[in-house]
């Protein structure tokens, strides 16, 4: 129970109606969850406008309504307004728990690309140095020993102030979090005293109805986070990030690969052995010392960087950093399986055009003998999708192994059939196995040495939807079983 004046504290309101000197059982922002004496938050979303359930919500006995619109209420319920709800549920919810970011050094990562790896390099380094630390991301939220699969990279306000007070309770000092721009835009990060903010990419992303109006407004809402931390870290080889930054009110620093970077990376190698793919270099300015990942590609050293660029702001130790950066792994973003000595298989999540031409751009620098990508496409979403995918892997790999991945409500041979004409604009050598268990055997039975092969489009997901259920599906799972039905035979 708290005093509605109480939660109100750090906002500006008019009330409406009604007294403002009344106990508030709950806070609640959805109307199937109203329960007598809650303050009910109207929040004005694209589906659904909560002020049209005023009078509903006042039925089931919600004491005060927080809304940004004028409405009819019932003469014994407090009327509080504000000029937006999702801000005022975001402090509302702040005070709600009391205020539980003021008790944790809060990190929080934007951008377009990097944002989840980099969370989890930042975790392994600070938990190697000692500390308890929580995580919200996009795959999920890490509480102790409790992990919540994740709905949005971003949760509700609301979530969120509930995640950091249970990290309080659970002894963490840190939290990291993946900052989205749907989450600045929407306020669910508002009232966050973050001790630091990372930028690490943005490219033309999240841009269409429901999401931003333009890059420009895209560039906006990332740059909102640096007008709310207290130490800004960039990376200064983005072109944009000029841009992104505009308004800042932060400490800022540098990293990259430029010169002028406080904390640049030199002399970057990439390192392979059979089953082991990673990069090694160099890093100099606000720290000194040389670095090796298990995981390949430049960006794995910009998420690396970032992770040292935020791990040196805790006294963390030049060796604590080495060590717990060569252990850091992200399931299903380039999770590598050793399944053999002779070639090497990993799990990505590359689900897009974009992001599957990143990755099989980054593996062919470490001139594999082939390259082999084995994906589906989702079905009840974009034919362009499916086109542009099989264009790129066509282009790119050696042989493609089409498959299955969430056929939703399509016919998996129809999606599968999609995917080859964007292959046909390719001289691209493809085979096609509906079952994806089947295809894993496959590139298994059928790796040659020095092959490098990539299990794309799942990623972290453990399951496949058909026809609107979701059945267990892990491919590690599947990959363990093929490799025991393999040596059986």
């Amino acid at each position: 129970m708290e005093r509605l004046e109480k939660l109100l504290e750090r906002l500006d309101y008019t009330v409406v109606q009604g007294s403002m000197d009344i106990e508030i059982t709950e806070l609640v922002y959805d109307s199937r969850k109203v329960t007598p004496g809650c303050l009910f938050v109207c929040i004005k979303g694209t589906a659904v406008d909560g002020h049209t359930f005023v009078q509903e919500v006042a039925a089931h006995g919600a004491a005060a309504i927080l809304v940004q619109e004028d409405v009819e209420a019932p003469e014994n319920v407090t009327v509080v307004k504000v000029k937006d709800s999702r801000y005022g549920l975001a402090l509302l919810s702040c005070a709600w728990f009391h205020y539980p970011a003021e008790k944790l050094k809060v990190i929080g990562v934007t951008g377009t690309k990097g944002k989840t790896t980099t969370t989890y390099m930042v975790k392994s380094i600070l938990e190697n140095a000692g500390y308890k630390v929580g995580l919200i991301g996009t795959i999920e939220a890490i509480i102790g020993d409790e992990v919540i699969p994740a709905n949005n990279t971003t949760p509700e306000s609301w979530i969120v102030q509930k995640y950091f007070q249970q990290m309080v309770e659970a002894g963490c000092q840190c939290v990291v979090m993946e900052v989205s721009s749907q989450g600045l835009m929407m306020h669910r990060t508002a009232g966050i005293p973050f001790e630091i903010g990372i930028f690490t990419n943005i490219e033309p992303d999240h841009i269409g109805p429901g999401e931003h109006s333009s890059f420009e407004d895209y560039m906006r809402c990332k740059g909102l986070l640096f007008r709310q931390c207290r130490v800004g870290i960039v990376n200064v080889d983005d072109k944009h990030w000029q841009d992104v930054l505009k308004g800042y009110t932060c400490t800022l620093e540098t990293f990259g690969f430029a010169r002028e970077a406080d904390l640049r990376a030199e002399n970057p190698q990439l390192v392979k052995k059979p089953g082991y793919l990673g990069v090694s270099y160099t890093a100099q300015g606000l720290v000194n010392m040389d670095v090796e990942i298990d995981v390949p590609g430049k960006f794995s050293i910009y998420n690396s960087l970032t992770a040292i660029a935020i791990c040196r702001h805790f006294q963390v130790t030049k060796e604590d950093m080495k060590q717990a950066l060569k252990v850091a792994k992200v399931k299903g973003r380039i999770e590598m399986v050793k399944v053999s000595d002779e070639f090497t298989l990993m799990i990505d999540y590359a689900h897009n055009a974009m992001s599957l031409e990143s990755l099989l751009t980054t593996l062919k620098e470490y001139e594999p003998a082939r390259l082999v990508c084995l994906f589906g496409c989702g079905g009840n979403r974009s034919k362009l999708r499916r086109y542009e995918m099989g264009e790129v892997s066509g282009k790119l790999a050696d042989l493609t192994v089409i498959t299955s991945d969430n056929p939703r409500f399509e016919e998996p041979q129809e999606i599968i059939d999609d995917i080859k004409k964007g292959m046909a604009r390719t001289n691209g050598k493809y085979v096609e196995i509906s079952d994806r268990k089947e295809a894993i055997r496959y590139v298994i039975a059928n790796g040659q040495p020095g092959d490098v092969i990539v299990l794309a489009g799942k990623g972290h997901e453990d399951y496949q939807e058909i026809r609107g259920k979701k059945y267990p599906m892990d491919e590690r799972v599947l990959i363990q079983e093929v490799l025991e039905e393999l040596k059986a035979l």
